[in-house]
């Protein structure tokens, strides 16, 4: 019953909504300047029943921006843990301008076809945990944001110190994480390692484009295992997608320090596409110790590369000039970064009912 969904006016860090210019609908679990949120359960099942708006958002019935199953906003020690999502109307775990966030032992259910059902998206937060999670996905399985074009420039809040670990996603359409495409905020030091995409689009994917501005830098990759995969390496700089037309198009994304390392890859249709902005190259790329095994009908060009810069060891199939060979490791950073020394809590409910 859509009259039971709060309305709630548009993110500032996007200046409309994701489906329609206007408004959007409140999430189910839903909750802005808070301290101490616990979403827990002995993976006890929500259901999104998404099938109703995503039938309204392809036949373009939507005047306001689907639901998301959770969204908390503005908050901080936020923990989510122990459930099985399914069938969310859009996304299903949106935490947005807030920081201290763990996300564990999740399972996240929707059909491959259901339109934009994003599985974790970390939007313009600090310090946050995805570790041990499952998504089946008809979008990214983790798309970390920060904003979108002017909005999020001058909203100015990036997404830092981000953790992903044990992390499994099917999506065929999609990304395993992606970075973007709304990063108009900046994301930086991103750690992500031990993952497994089985039948998925692509590994890690960065999605930008001219008027985004701010930056994606300081990204680590490390023991990535990939089955039946469209692409490995996929990079794009013409993303599109603007909220409006008054993006300005002198606003140029810094794409730089970017780290893949230990990857295992069976079944693959492309090893890379990685495509800078012309006059504004993706540089400082490092990849290393990059064993790719291609499918039966493999693409004759299986490296695409174009206003890049980096280097690359120990991989095949062989880069693309753009990424000579040279004897290193890329780096992975071995501190620990502030939301690896906090222990999730979790609080149980007794009684009869």
């Amino acid at each position: 019953d859509e009259s039971e969904w709060p309305h709630l006016p548009v993110l500032p860090s996007y200046g409309r909504g994701r489906d329609a210019p206007n408004g959007r609908f409140s999430s189910l679990i839903f909750g802005t300047n808070l301290t101490d949120v616990v979403i827990t359960g002995n993976n006890g099942t929500i259901d999104g029943q998404g099938a109703y708006w995503w039938k309204k958002f392809k036949e373009e019935k939507l005047n306001v921006t689907r639901p998301y199953l959770i969204e908390i906003m503005y908050s901080s020690q936020v923990q989510i843990s122990n459930l099985t999502l399914v069938n969310s109307p859009s996304w299903n775990v949106h935490p947005i301008y807030s920081s201290d966030i763990i996300i564990q032992h999740l399972t996240i259910l929707a059909p491959v076809d259901s339109p934009n059902t994003d599985g974790i998206d970390p939007d313009s937060c600090t310090n946050t945990k995805i570790e041990d999670s499952f998504v089946v996905s008809g979008d990214d399985c983790i798309a970390v944001k920060s904003g979108w074009d002017q909005y999020g420039i001058k909203f100015n809040m990036p997404t830092k110190n981000l953790v992903i670990r044990r992390f499994t996603c099917i999506s065929p359409d999609s990304a395993t994480i992606a970075l973007g495409s709304e990063m108009s905020g900046g994301i930086e030091d991103v750690r992500a390692e031990d993952i497994t995409a089985i039948n998925t689009q692509s590994g890690v994917r960065i999605k930008t484009a001219v008027g985004r501005g701010a930056y994606v830098k300081d990204i680590y990759v490390r023991r990535i295992t990939l089955n039946t995969m469209k692409y490995v390496f996929w990079m794009t700089g013409s993303y599109g997608s603007h909220p409006d037309p008054s993006f300005d198009p002198k606003a140029l994304p810094v794409i730089k320090g970017i780290n893949y390392r230990d990857v295992v890859a069976d079944n693959v249709t492309y090893s890379a596409r990685l495509d800078g902005i012309e006059n504004d190259p993706f540089t400082d790329i490092c990849i290393s110790n990059v064993n790719i095994k291609l499918t039966s009908k493999p693409k004759e060009l299986q490296w695409n590369c174009t206003n890049i810069q980096g280097v690359t060891n120990q991989v095949t199939p062989e880069p693309c000039n753009l990424l000579p060979e040279k004897e290193i490791d890329c780096p992975f950073p071995e501190d620990r970064l502030p939301i690896d020394n906090v222990k999730l809590k979790t609080c149980s409910i007794s009684g009869n009912f």
